[in-house]
């Protein structure tokens, strides 16, 4: 099988403006799509990160740079502000090289964004503790 880059999405909200919230909904958001996927930093070409206008506490895209992701080009930029959208929202696209076929690549929405994608939004169950676990152990390396 070739090797092709591919867009892995996901999608997250908050309860509000707030810095450190910002940052664990990215981080738990990006790790599930990570181990889901069996991402490695190393195979993604860049990611592009996006909030809605009512958040700006902080830029997510410094979630993966906390998870060691510092070689991967990064950006942030707002969603389209559109009247009765979904608020307090975080989005995440990676652009990722692998062997993976399109079907095969698990899109994450979690918490409220799960009615962005309902068709998407049947996940594993996730164990929490464990999941937080892992991330702090992604912090440490850092």
């Amino acid at each position: 099988m070739s090797l092709m880059c591919r867009g892995v999405r996901g999608a997250t909200t908050v309860e509000s403006n707030d810095r450190d919230e910002i940052l664990t909904a990215t981080r738990q958001l990006l790790a599930m799509m990570i181990r889901l996927n069996d991402i490695q930093a190393t195979d993604v070409a860049s990611a592009i990160f996006s909030c809605t206008h009512d958040l700006n506490a902080e830029f997510p895209a410094l979630a993966a740079r906390q998870l060691g992701w510092l070689d991967v080009p990064l950006i942030c930029t707002h969603e389209v502000n559109v009247p009765g959208s979904l608020p307090c929202c975080i989005r995440i696209l990676l652009h990722w090289n692998t062997t993976k076929p399109q079907n095969d690549i698990q899109h994450v929405y979690i918490k409220g964004a799960t009615k962005l994608r309902p068709d998407l939004s049947e996940l594993p169950p996730v164990d929490l503790d464990e999941l937080e676990e892992w991330i702090n152990q992604q912090l440490n390396r850092s």
